[in-house]
């Protein structure tokens, strides 16, 4: 476990330096000479600090494993750190802190989990940032790969408590969330606004009822407030969904979501600022199918067009 540790510092020195002189900048992919030159230049710097901060390292194979991948990956992962930290850009952030992202969210999102488990690839990455980084490294590495975690679909959901034993889920932490499929109606059209995450997929508003709100009442507040919508009324309640979150700070979590159908007049959509979300719009119903969107989700628009008797 020590060898792993100072394999993922090891790796995230050598991206350091080459980022420092300026050598990381540029496409990653795309263009096969200059990756190919990337990577002889990080194999020679992967080599030297091995040589100088690992003499016991055996071959330094994870080191380059995780340096290397974040090379071929870099676009990609800059692209998901910007979009988690919006008020970041990527060249502002601390070059330090840049890094470690790098080589945590390459080991989050393109790791082997049963090798590296989520909860690994963030607290290593905090620990690498307050090792190496300022005062507010920790603080802010933890911001950004809690907020990638949970918009991945917060993987660990259903694990197990230690040695393989069920989690006793009465003693476990409960969250209350509300969504809402929301439509708009336009003419004979019946428009449904999706919000578009990080990962890709477009899926259903969401948010945390604040405690001891009203359900409804805080599920409208949490629309109004994502969607940037002023006028809306529930139609129905669709139906409700519970699920084991293991969150980076609090762990194992029990979040029960209770969806709505939703509908309002309000033409425009004007997306919260977060770090989870990028785009919200509106679609109909053929278009709607077409998207790229989590398996879980999906009986709920079927469940909103059976209530709209929508033509399937």
């Amino acid at each position: 476990m020590a060898n792993r540790h100072l394999s993922r510092s090891i790796a995230m020195q050598a991206l350091f330096e080459l980022d420092f002189y300026g050598r990381l900048e540029g496409p990653s992919g795309g263009r096969a000479g200059k990756l190919a030159h990337k990577k002889k230049d990080l194999s020679e710097t992967l080599e030297r600090t091995i040589a100088e901060f690992g003499p016991g390292l055996d071959d330094g194979s994870f080191a380059k494993k995780i340096a290397m991948g974040v090379l071929e990956k870099q676009e990609e992962i800059d692209d998901i750190i910007q979009k988690a930290a919006p008020e970041w850009p990527i060249a502002q952030i601390a070059p330090v802190d840049r890094n470690v992202l790098r080589v945590g969210l390459f080991e989050l999102l393109f790791g082997e989990r049963k090798e590296v488990p989520p909860k690994v690839a963030i607290n290593e990455s905090i620990e690498l940032a307050k090792s190496f980084g300022g005062d507010s490294s920790g603080k802010f590495v933890n911001g950004v790969m809690g907020t990638v975690y949970r918009e991945l679909g917060e993987p660990g959901k259903d694990d197990k408590g230690k040695k393989g034993e069920p989690l006793d889920l009465n003693k476990l932490p409960k969250e209350e969330l509300g969504g809402a499929v929301v439509i708009r109606r336009e003419r004979d059209n019946v428009l449904f606004a999706m919000v578009h995450d990080v990962f890709g997929r477009w899926t259903f508003s969401k948010g945390h009822l604040e405690k001891g709100e009203d359900i409804e009442t805080g599920t409208e507040r949490e629309i109004k407030e994502e969607l940037g919508i002023k006028n809306l009324k529930i139609l129905k309640k669709l139906s409700e969904n519970e699920y084991i979150a293991s969150d980076p700070e609090t762990g194992p979590t029990r979040r029960h979501v209770s969806y709505f159908l939703i509908e309002t007049k309000d033409k425009e959509l004007k997306l919260e600022s977060s770090g989870g979300l990028d785009d919200a719009r509106w679609f109909d119903i053929e278009d709607v199918r077409t998207l790229k969107m989590y398996d879980d989700i999906k009986h709920l628009l079927d469940e909103a067009v059976e209530a709209l008797k929508i033509k399937k």
